[in-house]
């Protein structure tokens, strides 16, 4: 399956065909997604047909747009015009939207054939792949193994190599989890880079994005999707360069940080030794002095609960309260606690994000760049909610607790990408989170590309896809 990129060149070139591109798309979720969970409704013959009229207009030198004939998956939680978007619930089987969002306006205008709808947890709610609408996602790497979520159809179609690209989004880790897990890029913009719509409860969490195998296809991706859209209050201005000509350019002086980890979180020691091997490579083959830094953050998670349960738990609990048998039961178990929230302690909420948010932007006046782990756990069982003894389950959002390097940049809108820098023992990739100041998507898209030009993973394909 070629990248994004490459898939643009031959097909503008007329040496693949997208009728060829889109059956090997279907060929590969035929023989996959039954052990891996990643789509799940499935588009094949109105794609075919798309796919034969798009062939017919290349050759015709006829071309939409740079995405002509590409086929993607669409993240189950973006609204489709015509086609079934059932956020990953039981209880919206029938949702059929009649307008498309902007993300999915900007990719069809750019030419591409969406293939189908990818697995989504639950509206979004928890970062593992537990669903009972498409069954829990598994990662390619290990399908006994969460792919993590709750982009987890996104992450696994990408990394199966069922489509080139697919679209995700991010409310607390949601493309960087299953990034992690799964092998591949994936960067949360910062917030109102690329428009999110319909409105959602928490918006300011919410950012929409691209997953893919490199880093300039998600900067192609993000040139094209990017820009403000009148359905979206907190869209920002058009991007001022092209993100993917931004990758070609040479890396300046910068100030780069390191920190093991973030609010004392114990790292899984694989996870440490990658990361670290990672760290010491990018240091010595970019030239960069790099800092190890102990920051001593206080840990958001009490902001990020409240701002999550008391704007998914009462925004959904209202339609939902005679429902609750059908909902996953930990979104179950929100709703219902989203009862002991009350305006005053929202609006405290609201107030905390902002200060922890200063925090780590006044951390950025020193600092171009701050890398990390993305996640301080190895992927843990497929039917599981967390790993095996982790503590805290009985919280108000117990996937946080094992998340606690992705939401806190939720809370601040930075922009945050998962690179996969390296490998467990066992063969099980291990990913490396780039954070940036607000608003530089273009340098943490610069910076991701050099590092993949030094330590490519592309190339290594999970062993249950053969040679």
């Amino acid at each position: 399956m070629p990248t994004v990129i490459e898939a643009s060149t031959l097909l503008h070139a007329c040496t693949l065909t997208p009728e060829h591109l889109v059956k090997r798309s279907l060929d590969a979720i035929e023989t996959h997604n039954s052990t891996l969970n990643a789509f799940g409704d499935v588009y094949a013959e109105l794609a075919l047909e798309q796919a034969h009229i798009m062939g017919e207009e290349a050759r015709r030198g006829i071309f939409r747009g740079p995405l002509h004939g590409i086929p993607f998956g669409i993240k189950d939680l973006f609204s489709t015009a015509g086609l079934r978007t059932t956020k990953g619930s039981l209880t919206s089987l029938n949702n059929v939207p009649v307008r498309d969002a902007p993300i999915i306006r900007r990719l069809k205008e750019a030419g591409a054939i969406i293939l189908g709808k990818t697995a989504t947890t639950e509206f979004g709610w928890t970062g593992a792949s537990t669903s009972r609408v498409f069954g829990n996602g598994r990662t390619p790497w290990d399908p006994q193994l969460t792919s993590g979520g709750s982009s987890s159809g996104s992450a696994i179609a990408v990394a199966a190599r069922m489509v080139p690209a697919a679209l995700g989004s991010d409310g607390g880790g949601s493309v960087r989890i299953p990034g992690a897990f799964c092998g591949v890029f994936a960067l949360k913009g910062s917030l109102g880079r690329i428009p999110t719509w319909p409105w959602s409860a928490t918006e300011m969490l919410s950012h929409a994005g691209p997953m893919t195998r490199t880093v300039r296809d998600s900067a192609l991706l993000f040139d094209i999707l990017s820009g403000p859209d009148p359905l979206d209050h907190q869209a920002l201005p058009a991007p001022e360069e092209s993100y993917l000509a931004r990758c070609d350019r040479p890396l300046g002086a910068l100030r780069v940080g390191y920190t093991p980890t973030l609010f004392d979180t114990a790292v899984d020691p694989a996870i440490t030794t990658a990361v670290e091997a990672a760290i010491q490579n990018i240091a010595s083959k970019l030239h960069l002095d790099i800092t190890t830094l102990s920051l001593d953050w206080n840990d958001p998670l009490s902001t990020f609960e409240t701002l999550w349960v008391g704007g998914r738990g009462i925004a959904y609990g209202a339609s939902l309260t005679d429902k609750l048998d059908e909902l996953d039961p930990g979104f179950a178990a929100l709703i219902k606690r989203s009862a002991q929230y009350n305006l005053a302690g929202y609006l405290q909420g609201v107030q905390q994000r902002a200060a922890f948010a200063n925090q780590v932007h006044g951390l950025f006046q020193d600092y171009d760049v701050l890398l990390m782990p993305t996640l301080p756990v190895l992927p843990f069982a497929a039917d599981a909610v967390a790993p095996p003894g982790y503590a805290g389950q009985d919280g108000a959002v117990p996937w946080a607790r094992w998340t606690p390097f992705t939401y806190p940049f939720n809370l601040s809108g930075n922009p945050a990408a998962n690179i996969p820098c390296g490998w467990s023992p066992n063969g099980l990739p291990i990913g490396l989170q780039v954070v940036g100041p607000r608003f530089a998507d273009g340098p943490v898209l610069q910076f991701c590309a050099a590092i993949e030009a030094i330590a490519p993973w592309d190339q290594r394909i999970p062993p249950m896809l053969g040679a």
